[in-house]
């Protein structure tokens, strides 16, 4: 009778512990020093030391102050094995309106990119480092943690971090198709040249 008790709580816990999304997760995860440098994909801090960080609700009550929305969600990769002479072509949604720099929320991030990053959001807030920016990929990502933090060590005041991401607006929102910022694209294409 034990043993068959033992069982059935285990098998209890191994369905509640399977069931447990990131958001259910119990696990607290301090903010690193630098940038976070692991794997891309996993729990991420609930807080981002001099940004905001906002769910859906602050997203909306942001929207009509006209934030600059980053999405920093990577590229897909064209897949290995695929014959050259398919098509491939992957699409990407995200928040309407958002500007797609795949691949800025890296770390490290080569000092060209990181410079190119800056110069793009430079360009977008027009230079006003008071200018709302929100940050955002997919949800338990680091990339755009990284890139709030980036933008915090620029000095920037009114940095948000969206941690929901792209899923997390769909939820209750359209996307919409998103296609590389071609500014971001070029600028670090040439600064890498330049090296």
């Amino acid at each position: 009778m034990r043993v068959i008790a033992r069982g059935a709580a285990l098998a209890a816990l191994g369905l509640m512990l399977g069931a447990a999304g990131p958001a259910d997760s119990p696990v607290n995860v301090p903010e690193p020093e630098g940038y976070y440098t692991g794997p891309p994909r996993g729990y991420t801090p609930a807080t981002l030391k001099g940004a905001t960080v906002i769910d859906l609700k602050g997203l909306e009550a942001l929207l009509p102050e006209r934030p600059v929305l980053i999405d920093v969600v990577l590229a897909d990769h064209r897949p290995a094995g695929l014959p050259a002479d398919r098509p491939w072509l992957p699409t990407h949604r995200s928040i309407p309106d958002a500007v797609w720099m795949p691949g800025a929320g890296a770390a490290p991030l080569a000092p060209e990119k990181e410079a190119a990053f800056l110069a793009r959001v430079a360009a977008l807030t027009g230079g006003d480092k008071a200018k709302p920016i929100v940050t955002f990929c997919r949800p338990e990502c680091w990339g755009s943690w990284n890139a709030g933090k980036r933008l915090v060590a620029a000095g920037y005041s009114r940095v948000y971090w969206f941690p929901l991401g792209v899923e997390g607006w769909q939820d209750d929102h359209d996307t919409a198709v998103a296609r590389p910022d071609p500014a971001w694209m070029a600028a670090a294409s040439e600064r890498a040249a330049q090296r």
